[in-house]
């Protein structure tokens, strides 16, 4: 399929960007397929037995809880994590990062039943990044199990993540990521978030620790990390919008392993309106910016010296371009469009649309395929059920991922050169109870 501008240079050049704006994500969604077959077939480090630790043996965890006015859902976490976790040898840590509405309170009561749970008030709101930090400095734990305040773990993922850490070839691990599945699945847009984490997790992180050995991003909600390998990178960025994908390049680049578990299942609250998505989507964004542009000169100038990171970095180096060029085309084909219908050459108008039918298809096919992998292989197939809400995910979320990419470049640029800053706002949290 080729587009005819009457002009062979100007026809060339438009029909490369084209190939590229149609292959890229076909090739992309494609190549994570054939990712997650190589973890699935030839992977052969993937943890299978689980060893339950003694209790006289368990090593002290940290569970760390950064929080920010999170009063509708605090206390039911909390009460989780102190009541109903399969291990003994742990505590529970809230950084309260200067919250002005009830949170202090909760946890002021809570702190009244629960003699394991320790509460750091933080005055002045700095961000999770900070808040965590400074609770490094207070951790008891060897390792710190980072919590998100609207996520729980399963109950036997303290002891399941330790396996990880506990032999000789496990000591240079730095941390730990889990599995993450959605709490609230009663809206469209929360069903169609289980599709896309399914996607995330049981397709690229498997393809990436399978293939290469390295991660793009740990899952903030839910990470176990050593403390010896927070302090050995300076812990974490505190002006990065993502503190979870900045600290894993900061770890692997220091010489570092990261560990992705599917076995290990955490539950999040998501965004349940395309508003709130939208701004937890740009965070993202943003974030991932900031890590490209802040390791540019380090991975581009040594492809040799950090080979697989090199390749998550070329990757994202298409991926953003490939956002960029998106919007600049889009904006030309409506050009186009508009030009056509004036000088009324209608015959010109069905042509586009035509091509533009059959770039949605393979968009569609390739995403389909990714997406189903992912749902089989992801939690022993039972999130099969939730493949009908794709064709949802593929056209929302592709979307909103390449504008939040356009949107935020600008910012990120501006946080590498010292105008960024980590205070964050509560999102808007969704109470439920488990």
């Amino acid at each position: 399929m080729t587009i005819d501008t009457g002009y062979p240079v100007l026809n060339a050049v438009v029909n490369v960007l084209l190939f590229i704006l149609v292959s890229y994500p076909v090739l992309g969604a494609f190549v994570w397929l054939i990712e997650v077959i190589c973890y699935r077939l030839l992977f052969r480090h993937k943890k299978t037995d689980f060893k339950e630790i003694p209790t006289a043996e368990e090593p002290l965890v940290t569970i760390m809880v950064p929080a920010h006015n999170e009063e509708v859902v605090i206390e039911d976490t909390l009460v989780y994590l102190l009541s109903e976790l399969n291990y003994h040898n742990y505590e529970v840590l809230v950084t309260d990062d200067g919250s002005t509405d009830q949170t202090p309170g909760i946890l002021a009561r809570l702190q009244d039943r629960y003699p394991r749970l320790r509460v750091l008030r933080i005055e002045k709101n700095k961000g999770k990044a900070h808040a965590f930090n400074i609770g490094v400095g207070f951790a008891k734990g060897e390792y710190i199990l980072s919590n998100d305040a609207d996520t729980i773990p399963e109950a036997d993922a303290l002891w399941k993540y330790i396996n990880y850490f506990r032999t000789e070839a496990d000591q240079n691990v730095a941390a730990v990521t889990g599995n993450m599945d959605v709490q609230n699945r009663s809206k469209i847009i929360e069903k169609a978030q289980t599709v896309e984490f399914s996607s995330i997790v049981g397709v690229i992180k498997r393809g990436q620790i399978g293939t290469l050995g390295t991660m793009y991003a740990y899952s903030g909600a839910n990470t176990m990390y050593r403390k010896d390998a927070l302090i050995d990178v300076g812990l974490f960025r505190q002006d990065r919008a993502t503190e979870d994908i900045s600290i894993a390049w900061d770890q692997q680049l220091n010489g570092w392993i990261p560990t992705f578990a599917p076995d290990i299942m955490f539950f999040m609250g998501v965004p349940n309106t395309l508003k709130m998505l939208y701004r937890q989507r740009k965070r993202w964004a943003k974030g991932g910016t900031e890590v490209w542009l802040t390791n540019m000169k380090k991975v581009a100038l040594h492809p040799f010296n950090y080979f697989e990171q090199f390749l998550l970095f070329a990757d994202q180096t298409v991926s953003i371009l490939w956002s960029l060029y998106y919007w600049l085309f889009l904006a030309i084909f409506i050009g186009t469009i508009i030009h056509l219908l004036v000088h009324g050459e209608y015959h010109q108008i069905f042509h586009l649309l035509t091509l533009s039918f059959i770039f949605i298809n393979f968009e569609m096919l390739a995403g389909f395929l990714q997406v189903a992998a992912a749902l089989i292989i992801d939690d022993g197939g039972r999130k099969l059920k939730y493949l009908i809400f794709a064709p949802f995910y593929m056209l929302i979320y592709w979307m909103m991922n390449a504008l939040t990419i356009a949107t935020t470049f600008i910012p990120a640029i501006k946080t590498i050169l010292g105008f960024g800053t980590g205070t964050w706002v509560s999102p808007t949290r969704v109470s439920i109870s488990k």
